[in-house]
C-alpha cells in the first residue's frame, strides 16, 4: 500500500465513523483542539500549515451538510476551549458557555468544506476551495474579533509570530494574510491527502503560496531604521496587594539611575490608587522621575477622583508629577473588567472570579510625547490582540508601542507566554518597535521588523530589563491599506454566493416548473370539483 493511501485509508471508511458517533465527536473534539499546539506555550509553529488536516478530513466525511455544520461546531468549542483553557479555574463552567456560543461561528465554515471536498470534488471545485474556505475562515475571525466574544486572542495566523517570512507578510496584510495563507494550504494538504483525482490545483496552490511568501519577503518595503532609544521595563513579580507591589517597583526603579534611559515603563495595574487622591503616591513617583532622569509610564487601576466608576489608564509621570498625559484603557476584558448584558449574565460572578464592578471605558487612543522627544502609544493588557489599534496608533505617529498588561492569575499556564508573543505580530504589521511589560512576565521587546530585541523577563523574575530599541520610519502596506485580506475573503464570499444563487436560477429556469399535479378522484371516479 503507497504511503498517501495508508494516510488516507481511515478518514475513507465513512461507515465506521457513522456506525461509532462518539468515536467520531472523540475525533472532531482532538482534531479541533490540535492548532493550539502552534502557539505558545508549545510553539510548534510549524504545526499550524497541516493542523486544520484532520478536522477537514472528519468533515468532508458528514453525511449531509447539517452534520457538517455539526462537525464544525464541535470542532470550534474544542479550539475555543483548548485556546482558552487557562480561563477554567477563574470563570469556571462559563468557559463552557463562552465555548459554545463562540464555536458556532465554525458551523458554516465546515459547511463550506464539505461543499467543496466531499466526495470526489473536480479541479474546478478544488481550486474553488483554496479561495472560499479560507475566505470563510478569515470571516469567522473577523466575527470572533469583536470585543463583545472576547476579541481576537488565537488568531490562527498569529501562530506564526516568530516566523521570519510569516513577519514580512504581516506587513503586507497583517495577521489576516497569514491566516489565509495558512488555511489555504491546509485545504491543499487535505485534497492531496484524500483526492488523488484532484492533486494538480492542490499542488498550484501551494506553490502560488510559496510564491507569493517568497515575493513578500525579497520585494515588500523593509522599515527605515533612523536610530535607537533606551528603555527600560519594570516587572516586580509576584507580591501581595497594590501596596506592596507598588514598593516593589519603586525599589527596582531605583537601580535604573544613571542608565541614561528615554522612558521607564511599569505594567499594567502597577498603581492602584488614584494619584488625584494619594499625592503621596504621584511624589514618590516623581521623586523615581528626578532620579533616573526619565520619564515613569505608570498604570492606574482605581476608581477615578474626577468623575464615577473605576478606569484603567496609562499615566505618564515626569520630575513635576503627573504630566496631564493619559490614555484610558478602551477595550475590556469580557467578564474580567465587565459582564457583558450584566442583567441577564450577572450569574457569573456567583460560579468564577467575574468582574463585581464594570470598568468604564476610554473614549479614543491617545499619542503622547515621553518628554525627550519620543512619541508612544500606549495600550493596555489585550487591547495587543487587536490589529486595528496598533495600527491606528501608528498612523497617528507613535514611534513606540507600548503594551502595559498584567497575567499574574494566569502564571503557570500558556497565557503569559501567548500574550506577550503579540508585540511581535503588532510590531512587524506596523514597522514600528513594541514592547510588552508585565506585573509578573512573560515582558518583551521586539524591533520594528517584529526581531526579538533583548532578552525576555519570565515569569519567575522580580527584576528590570533595560533595552536598546531602534527606531524606524515610514509605513508599511499594511498601516497603509488596512485590513485588504479580510475585505477580498468577505468579497470572495459574496461573489461565490451570487454564482450559487444565479445557478441555481437557471438550473430551475431549464428545469421548469414541476407538472401539475393530476385532479383527486370521487369514489365515483369523476373529478372532484374545487370547493366554493
Amino acid at each position: 500500500m503507497r504511503t498517501a493511501d495508508w494516510v488516507a485509508s481511515p478518514w475513507r471508511r465513512t461507515a465506521d465513523w457513522s456506525a461509532s458517533p462518539w468515536r467520531r465527536r472523540a475525533a472532531l473534539v482532538v482534531a479541533g483542539a490540535l492548532p493550539v499546539l502552534a502557539f505558545p506555550a508549545p510553539g510548534l509553529w510549524w504545526f499550524a500549515w497541516g493542523a486544520l488536516v484532520p478536522w477537514m478530513l472528519l468533515v468532508r466525511t458528514a453525511p449531509t451538510g447539517r452534520r457538517a455544520m455539526y462537525d464544525g461546531w464541535l470542532g470550534g468549542c474544542a479550539l475555543m476551549l483548548a485556546m482558552h483553557h487557562w480561563l477554567l479555574p477563574n470563570l469556571h463552567v462559563f468557559t463552557f458557555v463562552i465555548a459554545g456560543l463562540v464555536g458556532a461561528l465554525w458551523g458554516p465554515w465546515a459547511w463550506l468544506v464539505r461543499r467543496f471536498l466531499a466526495g470526489t470534488p473536480s479541479p474546478g471545485r478544488v481550486a474553488a476551495a483554496l479561495l472560499v474556505v479560507p475566505s470563510g475562515w478569515l470571516a469567522i475571525e473577523l466575527v470572533r474579533s469583536w470585543q463583545g466574544l472576547g476579541g481576537p486572542w488565537g488568531l490562527l495566523g498569529s501562530s506564526q509570530w516568530q516566523v521570519e517570512p510569516a513577519l514580512r507578510l504581516a506587513s503586507v496584510g497583517g495577521v489576516w494574510l497569514i491566516s489565509f495563507l495558512l488555511v489555504a494550504v491546509n485545504v491543499a494538504v487535505t485534497v492531496l491527502v484524500a483526492v488523488r483525482r484532484s492533486r494538480a490545483p492542490a499542488l498550484a496552490g501551494l506553490v502560488a503560496t510559496a510564491t507569493a511568501t517568497s515575493a513578500v519577503w525579497l520585494w515588500s518595503p523593509r522599515p527605515d531604521v533612523r536610530g535607537e532609544v533606551r528603555i527600560a521595563v519594570v516587572q516586580p513579580g509576584v507580591t501581595d496587594g497594590p501596596d506592596n507591589r507598588f514598593d516593589r517597583e519603586e525599589a527596582l526603579t531605583r537601580r535604573l539611575a544613571g542608565q541614561d534611559l528615554d522612558l521607564i515603563v511599569w505594567g499594567e495595574s502597577s498603581v492602584g490608587h488614584d494619584l488625584a487622591d494619594r499625592p503621596d503616591l504621584a511624589d514618590r513617583i516623581a521623586a523615581l522621575a528626578r532620579e533616573t532622569d526619565t520619564n515613569i509610564l505608570v498604570n492606574v487601576d482605581a476608581r477615578r477622583s474626577d468623575r464615577p466608576g473605576i478606569y484603567k489608564s496609562s499615566v505618564l509621570v515626569g520630575p513635576d508629577g503627573p504630566t496631564g498625559d493619559r490614555y484610558d484603557k478602551m477595550r475590556l476584558v469580557p467578564f474580567g473588567e465587565y459582564i457583558p448584558m450584566r442583567s441577564l449574565l450577572g450569574w457569573a460572578t456567583s460560579v468564577g472570579e467575574a468582574a463585581g464592578e464594570d470598568r468604564r471605558r476610554g473614549t479614543e487612543q491617545v499619542v503622547f510625547d515621553s518628554g525627550k522627544g519620543l512619541r508612544i502609544g500606549p495600550m493596555v493588557c489585550f487591547e495587543s490582540a487587536f490589529p486595528d489599534m496598533s495600527r491606528h496608533l501608528a498612523r497617528d505617529g507613535a514611534e513606540l508601542l507600548l503594551a502595559q498588561s498584567a497575567t499574574s492569575t494566569f502564571q503557570e499556564s500558556w497565557a503569559p507566554a501567548q500574550h506577550a508573543s503579540l508585540a511581535a505580530l503588532r510590531a512587524a504589521e506596523t514597522g514600528r518597535p513594541m514592547a510588552h511589560a508585565t506585573l509578573t512576565g512573560v515582558s518583551a521587546v521586539h524591533g520594528p521588523d517584529g526581531e526579538r530585541v533583548g532578552a525576555r523577563l519570565g515569569t519567575d523574575e522580580s527584576t528590570t530589563g533595560v533595552y536598546d530599541v531602534p527606531l524606524a520610519s515610514g509605513t508599511t502596506p499594511y498601516v497603509r491599506f488596512g485590513d485588504w485580506p479580510v475585505d477580498a475573503a468577505l468579497l470572495t464570499l459574496l461573489a461565490w454566493g451570487a454564482f450559487e444563487g444565479g445557478r441555481a436560477v437557471r438550473v430551475r429556469r431549464r428545469t421548469g416548473p414541476p407538472p401539475p399535479a393530476p385532479p383527486a378522484r370521487t369514489a365515483h371516479g369523476s373529478p372532484a370539483r374545487p370547493a366554493r
